[in-house]
């Protein structure tokens, strides 16, 4: 990778020349096809020196110390701490997007925080954060410093973990997910016809991406939806996917349903009831999955995990707490020795559910 002058402008490897001089971008299914000085949907990866360019790199809208929860990461490494940050852009173009300010901007004002991936790493271990996330806008479109930053922090002991609509090409998709540690991935509906409306994109390519990081990688795995009212919270579509996930990727993916608040196009939509989060986690439940939650809502023992041998509860949660924590330090049911699959690494953390912003300096010389 080679850097110009300005150190968030860097080259990529994901794009070839078309017969007629435009430049396609590779790195998901949108194939961006650009003239000179022109910007993919995504925004901050454009055709620049008859090549494609990240904008982005090393550049942040700010950082944040989370629960590990909230991304939301049920099975690994609980009540710990993650240090979260994101970009600007995204590549699809959700209507219901809750972080649109970031993901929709086209202004690299948004852009107002600045980190190294040595500094990354170096922060995270400081705040004695088990992991980083990207998150808030999806990393696969700064996937160069995405690596770079899991890089310095495996050289750390900090882990890292991707938040991700899973929108991405074969080729970057191994080379990405390679260096995740973890990954929760949206499955926004199970029909196509929803991904082409509402989001700018298709339905297979996911399902593409989650079979792959399920069978042909080390990455842990889980899954959101976010159901919104009127549009895929049907009983129907809740079944038809639950479906596929068990089938497809086994009972032991958790599967977490999110309530949806009004927000930029989609403003005149109603919240989810917590009633509808309930019904879905009933249905995944019965079609055999055996990790589903309930998010974005009080509800206990929606989001709580549960031994399914002995159907134990083995970890209580109450928001982003932490409360009785029934496992062994690797991972078994402290009642009936059943392994609880994910990634764990002794008791839970307990940063419970605070939040804290963070900035990030070089270090003095």
């Amino acid at each position: 990778m080679t850097h110009s002058a300005d150190p968030s402008i860097v080259d990529t490897r994901y794009w070839h020349t078309l017969a007629d001089g435009r430049v396609q971008c590779d790195l998901c299914p949108r194939e961006c096809r650009l003239n000179e000085g022109q910007r993919g949907l995504c925004f901050v990866r454009g055709r620049e020196d008859n090549g494609i360019r990240l904008f982005t790199y090393g550049r942040s809208s700010g950082f944040c110390v989370d629960p590990i929860e909230k991304k939301p990461l049920n099975h690994f490494l609980p009540g710990s701490s993650v240090l979260s940050f994101g970009t600007a852009g995204c590549n699809l173009a959700c209507k219901f997007c809750q972080n649109w300010d970031m993901s929709k901007s086209r202004e690299m004002d948004t852009l107002a925080d600045a980190a190294s991936p040595e500094q990354l790493a170096r922060a995270a271990a400081e705040l004695d954060c088990a992991s980083v996330a990207f998150t808030y806008n999806d990393p696969i479109i700064f996937m160069e410093y995405a690596i770079d930053v899991a890089r310095a922090c495996r050289a750390r002991g900090v882990r890292t973990v991707a938040v991700t609509a899973g929108y991405v090409s074969a080729e970057p998709r191994r080379e990405f997910f390679e260096h995740m540690d973890a990954a929760n991935i949206d499955l926004k509906s199970f029909s196509d016809d929803f991904y082409y409306k509402i989001c700018g994109a298709r339905l297979q390519p996911i399902l593409d991406t989650l079979e792959y990081v399920k069978h042909e990688t080390g990455t842990w795995l889980e899954l959101t939806t976010l159901l919104i009212p009127g549009e895929n919270d049907s009983s129907e579509e809740i079944d038809a996917l639950t479906r596929w996930v068990a089938q497809h990727l086994g009972p032991d993916v958790p599967l977490h349903f999110s309530a949806f608040h009004p927000d930029w196009k989609m403003a005149d939509k109603p919240h989810t009831p917590p009633a509808t989060l309930t019904r879905a986690r009933d249905i995944a439940l019965r079609n055999g999955l055996h990790y589903a939650y309930t998010g974005n809502v009080h509800d206990s023992a929606g989001g709580s995990t549960y031994c399914p041998c002995c159907k134990a509860r083995v970890i209580e949660r109450d928001w982003y707490r932490i409360g009785a924590y029934r496992l062994t330090d690797d991972g078994h049911c402290s009642g009936c020795g059943a392994t609880i699959p994910g990634v764990f690494a002794g008791p839970a953390g307990a940063w419970g559910g605070r939040r804290q912003s963070v900035r990030i300096t070089p270090p003095r010389r």
